[in-house]
């Protein structure tokens, strides 16, 4: 209580300092109209650093994995601080893609055929000019699965390629088929319950570098109509106002489900978190819009001690915007540098949780 005081009385003063210098308030010189913006805004910072403001959760079945996680990735035990001024979850959710920058990588492009005739997208971050790990064939992997629709073009991806090469490592960026624009060559895109193309994109990577330790990093979950009009009647499609609507005359009978609630079921994680066998990181905000703290499986994440959920209280869906301008890395890529690095660099440690 203590540092909140002292936050808010130091917020105050300066806020104070900054309005006498820079706004001209003019109501008869009563000083009312100053005495009005302090009080809201001291308000308003005492709000949000005791209700906006907090130390995310940590929650997991392993005593060990809690240790590791607290001394290797210290962002898990520090108070996240959402952009004062849009930490409403829709509004993180919005604005991140267009207040982000988009840092400049350099990708080499891969196309791997799939057994059903088709071809999937890889581009490659090599970071063959770091001195970190200068020989290729050891050097670390990470396997980067971007969200719904996405690219490796995509701001948030960008960014966790960018803290990778600082770290040294390499990047490989599995490119969902038909969304960043080669050409759809079968009439099946992907869904959050099919792992075919994944499986053979590990398998390609494994294969391509025997001796390099691989990881996978995913971020939350496009077409060309000449393929898919065979199959499916796309201006139907095309005219679904919702995500499961789009999922009911589309996606589910694409993957040969008989109902909607069939493919939500199997595309669920809460009946898979039993079987996870490998130690996994999972960042949700409570506030998340797409997947909400009621729908996440914190029960279940308990019962595996190979698995942790890291739970802020804002951050909206791959938001998690931090500081004033709020243009750089974020809270997300804070968590996804520091783990990966505590995976490689204390990989034996981490296999004994």
């Amino acid at each position: 209580m203590i540092d909140l005081i002292w936050n808010v009385n130091t917020l105050t003063r300066d806020l104070t300092v900054y309005l006498e210098n820079q706004v001209k308030i003019n109501l008869s010189g009563s000083g009312v109209g100053l005495s009005l913006v302090l009080g809201f805004g001291a308000a308003y910072i005492c709000y949000y650093l005791s209700s906006v403001a907090k130390k995310p959760q940590l929650i997991t079945g392993a005593t060990r994995l809690s240790q590791f996680l607290q001394r290797y990735c210290p962002v898990v035990t520090e108070t996240y601080y959402p952009t004062f001024w849009c930490w409403e979850a829709r509004v993180q959710t919005l604005l991140r893609p267009f207040i982000t920058t988009k840092p400049c990588v350099e990708y080499r492009n891969e196309l791997i055929k799939t057994a059903d005739g088709g071809h999937i997208s890889l581009d490659w971050n090599d970071s063959d000019v770091n001195a970190l790990y200068p020989i290729s064939t050891t050097r670390p992997t990470i396997l980067i699965l971007p969200g719904l629709t996405g690219t490796s073009k995509e701001s948030y991806i960008l960014h966790m390629v960018q803290q990778s090469e600082i770290l040294g490592y390499r990047c490989v960026v599995f490119n969902n088929r038909g969304v960043s624009g080669e050409k759809l060559l079968t009439p099946r895109t992907y869904c959050a319950a099919n792992t075919e193309d994944l499986e053979t994109v590990i398998s390609h990577v494994q294969k391509t570098f025997v001796e390099a330790p691989l990881m996978a990093a995913g971020v939350s979950m496009g077409g060309h109509r000449h393929i898919l009009e065979k199959v499916f009647d796309i201006d139907y499609v095309l005219k679904a106002k919702t995500i499961r609507e789009f999922d009911e005359r589309f996606t589910s009978l694409m993957f040969g489900y008989k109902t909607i609630a069939d493919y939500y079921r199997d595309a669920s994680p809460h009946h898979k978190l039993k079987s996870i066998e490998i130690p996994v990181l999972c960042l949700n905000a409570l506030d998340d819009v797409f997947s909400p703290g009621h729908a996440i499986p914190t029960q279940s994440a308990k019962q595996n001690p190979k698995v942790a959920l890291l739970l802020t209280a804002h951050g909206g869906h791959i938001g998690f915007l931090e500081g004033i301008f709020p243009r750089w890395a974020t809270y997300m890529d804070r968590v996804f540098k520091q783990f990966i690095q505590a995976v490689f660099e204390h990989k034996d440690e981490l296999k004994n949780t």
